[in-house]
């Protein structure tokens, strides 16, 4: 069965920087496309960051460009998100996802983890 695992959560100030990190080994990681939701109490799932399976391009939400960054280690299996500048309506659950890059309907989800920002 496909895990992924996501870390790196917690309680921030607003300001601060946190690195998230998620990582699998049940795929063939090269083959899938990585991006990052976040899910906020009574508001929809938000596409923060995806990073594609090939030439590692990126997109980024718009609530997110020019202060986050997602990153990819396929050596390792492992997509980061580098965020920075956080600010409180970033708080949320974090999920990271995996889409094959030919067959989209393989895909599978991490359980996420909190990051909340707050004094």
């Amino acid at each position: 069965q496909v895990q992924l695992v996501e870390s790196g959560g917690g309680l921030v100030q607003p300001g601060g920087s946190l690195r998230l990190s998620c990582t699998t080994s049940e795929i063939s990681f090269t083959t899938y496309d990585m991006t990052w939701f976040r899910q906020a109490p009574g508001k929809e799932r938000e596409l923060v960051a995806t990073i594609i399976s090939t030439a590692g391009s990126t997109t980024y939400g718009n609530s997110v460009k020019g202060r986050f960054t997602i990153s990819r280690d396929n050596a390792n299996n492992t997509v980061y998100l580098q965020m920075s500048s956080l600010r409180p309506e970033d708080t949320g659950v974090y999920l990271c996802n995996a889409r094959h890059n030919l067959v989209y309907s393989r895909q599978y989800w991490g359980q996420g983890t909190q990051v909340t920002v707050s004094s």
